[in-house]
């Protein structure tokens, strides 16, 4: 992408208050700066029918029932908020996830993760796990089914969330069928050209992101961790198929398209959704092209997660209900779109509603009567 639309130069545009830079804060100051100023960017917040909020241990914990939501056996999202580890909260991300929870007639669940530097690498992965675990204990309680459950999450967000859907491949915490990873961050090591193309005036800035990685990654030896740069993972075989969305504006921008399969893809290009909207879609292949299955979780931490849940008398062992259901998301991925799906805005401040459909294509896997997938 080499020109912005009109919709990411209003979102540049916008009037507000002058910021001190974030590299130039201190944790305290830039995170005070953030939701000082997240209200004025948000969307209007949508109605649900039920807002709560709970603690997992020392976690708290929103939840967001969307209007379509049923009151029992309802697909779940687990949402990740984006940044950069240091900044956030469920509240700076309450617009989208109450947009999901709609979109999709889900439940989403937001974690107030550990923020660093008070608490580095890897904290806030063993929270957002924490999460997905309590989610699964208490799926009654919560109305939600425990095998139709999609992570998600933006920025360093999205980078929590790829990791959540590793463990998840791997049995070290409850499974997931999907995973939504919007402009994730997937290498530490910030390297991409893209961190030099678009150093600065696209929003996120190449050293405001050196200043949050500094944080949360002190010790320049973990950022080679396939944890804080999934990138490096061994192997991608096996995990649960992505929704990947990207900012074409971001420094972020060209480690994103290797996340999903961790091959370059190949560009399909799509018309936009209206005049003020700019997107590409991608097709790839990878570990999610057609005819080849999951691999089994790893027994390397024990007994994988679907050994450890309730059998149901009615549907049959949990783990043939979530391959199939894997399978269902996949088939409605591969088959109709070519693999998971890759999608591009202008710039991270756009909305995402000319992605309606293809998040509903994963969000909405409770749907049967469209992908099939067993309750």
């Amino acid at each position: 992408m080499t020109q912005l639309d009109e919709s990411a130069k209003r979102a540049l545009a916008w009037p507000g208050d002058p910021q001190t830079p974030v590299e130039n804060c201190t944790p305290a100051l830039a995170r005070q700066q953030y939701l000082d100023s997240f209200a004025d960017i948000q969307r209007s917040l949508e109605d649900v029918v039920e807002t709560l909020e709970r603690h997992a241990g020392g976690i708290r914990l929103k939840i967001w029932h969307g209007c379509a939501a049923p009151r029992r056996g309802a697909p779940a999202l687990l949402y990740l908020h984006g940044g950069g580890f240091v900044i956030g909260a469920p509240e700076t991300h309450e617009d989208i996830c109450r947009t999901l929870a709609n979109m999709a007639g889900s439940v989403v669940i937001s974690p107030e993760y550990r923020l660093a530097p008070e608490h580095p690498f890897p904290a806030a992965i063993d929270d957002c796990a924490a999460a997905l675990v309590w989610m699964t204990e208490q799926a009654d309680a919560l109305g939600i089914d425990p095998l139709r459950v999609v992570v998600a999450g933006d920025s360093a967000g999205g980078n929590l969330a790829a990791v959540v859907a590793l463990l998840a491949r791997d049995g070290q915490v409850p499974p997931v069928i999907g995973q939504v990873l919007i402009y994730p961050v997937t290498d530490q090591l910030q390297t991409s050209d893209s961190y030099s193309r678009y150093e600065e005036g696209f929003g996120l800035t190449t050293a405001a992101m050196k200043w949050f990685r500094d944080h949360y990654l002190p010790d320049a030896a973990s950022r080679s961790d396939w944890r804080a740069s999934p990138l490096n993972v061994a192997s991608l075989a096996g995990v649960a198929p992505a929704l990947l969305i990207l900012a074409g504006h971001d420094v972020l921008f060209d480690e994103g398209p290797l996340m999903p399969s961790g091959s370059a893809p190949r560009r399909r290009q799509r018309p936009g959704p209206g005049p003020d909207r700019s997107m590409a879609s991608y097709r790839r292949d990878g570990p999610f092209r057609r005819g080849k299955r999951p691999s089994k979780p790893s027994q390397r931490h024990g007994a994988p997660w679907t050994q450890r849940l309730p059998v149901d008398a009615e549907t049959g062992p949990v783990s043939s209900r979530l391959a199939h259901n894997q399978r269902c998301l996949e088939d409605h991925l591969v088959r109709r779109r070519g693999g998971s799906i890759i999608l591009t805005l202008d710039m991270r401040q756009q909305k995402l509603h000319g992605f309606r459909g293809d998040l509903r294509r994963v969000l909405g896997h409770g749907r049967q009567r469209r992908t099939g997938i067993s309750a």
